[in-house]
């Protein structure tokens, strides 16, 4: 069974979408999102800076473009997405690709969406002194009472006992200075503590724009950041995208659900290998590969027509 993941923020890098935009009709597609989405998305995926996209308003536009785009160019000359794909599943701001992906939402829905939601979170971001902080290692307990008694939150777990911390800068420092025994704390070059109470204002924003859009049911199984769970109610995928701002993401029950369905290969999206990689060191068997350049293309076609066309349970 093929599953498409598409990856979250942190893994854009300046000029990743150069290759890709000299493919025919490519840089048309991504001026025509652009007015959608309010940004330069050209500029901003061949020109721009490390500093300026990793903006929070620019990198969430840019990731939901840049994995619509690459996707429309892997099923360019086969049947579509949902004729070849057994699931698909997003990381954070990848969800919003993957429910466009499913057809839950348009790709012109989906840019207004993300759109709204990275204005909402950098908004939220610039209230508060906020970040956050790869944990990694350490016994599960152990990191989970040291959270609780520095007043972070576990606002990603990837599984591999890879967690990231999140919270005020203050609380941040304390943990550093305080960490789990076994554990290493690395900072994250983020705006602020996405995933976590921090950031309501963003969930009000993104609640007050939803009932404006149409959510269809998913045509490809869609697994959900919530709780890894499957929904095949396009209103409740709706429902979680708004909600995901403020809560964790289980990128680690996802995974498990993506092994209990039967995934046998794995294609990630472009800006890719975050993700393949969390699936090499936790899912056993399952073949991966990340799209980053069209370089890519034939090897990730190979996989499409050997593990493609599976019938899913949406």
């Amino acid at each position: 069974m093929l599953v498409i993941v598409a990856p979250g923020q942190g893994a854009q890098t300046p000029g990743f979408l150069n290759p890709w935009l000299e493919l025919d009709g490519a840089a048309d597609r991504l001026r025509q999102w652009s007015s959608v989405a309010g940004l330069d998305l050209v500029r901003y995926g061949t020109e721009a800076s490390e500093e300026e996209i990793k903006d929070t308003a620019v990198a969430q536009p840019l990731l939901v473009a840049a994995g619509l785009l690459t996707a429309g160019v892997l099923f360019a000359d086969g049947p579509a997405p949902s004729e070849l794909v057994g699931a698909l599943a997003g990381h954070s701001v990848g969800e919003i690709t993957a429910a466009a992906l499913a057809g839950v939402l348009t790709p012109e829905d989906a840019l207004t969406f993300v759109r709204e939601r990275s204005l909402g979170m950098a908004d939220a971001a610039a209230r508060t002194a906020t970040g956050m902080a790869a944990v990694l290692g350490g016994d599960p307990e152990v990191v989970a009472a040291k959270f609780a008694e520095h007043g972070v939150t576990a606002a990603n777990n990837n599984g591999g006992g890879q967690l990231v911390a999140a919270g005020t800068l203050e609380q941040l420092a304390a943990l550093k200075a305080d960490p789990p025994a076994g554990a290493r704390l690395i900072p994250l070059k983020v705006a602020g503590a996405f995933h976590t109470e921090h950031m309501a204002p963003g969930v009000e924003r993104l609640a007050k724009l939803a009932p404006t859009l149409s959510a269809a049911d998913p045509l490809v199984t869609y697994v959900s950041n919530k709780d890894g769970e499957v929904v095949d109610s396009g209103a409740e995928v709706l429902a979680r995208l708004v909600a995901q701002v403020s809560n964790p993401v289980r990128w680690d029950l996802c995974m498990e659900t993506l092994q209990q369905l039967g995934a046998t290969a794995v294609i990630e999206l472009s800006p890719a290998g975050t993700l393949t990689n969390l699936v090499k060191r936790n899912v056993k068997g399952v073949a991966t590969l990340a799209l980053k350049t069209p370089a890519d293309l034939d090897k990730a076609r190979e996989l499409v027509a050997e593990h493609g066309g599976q019938e899913n349970d949406a």
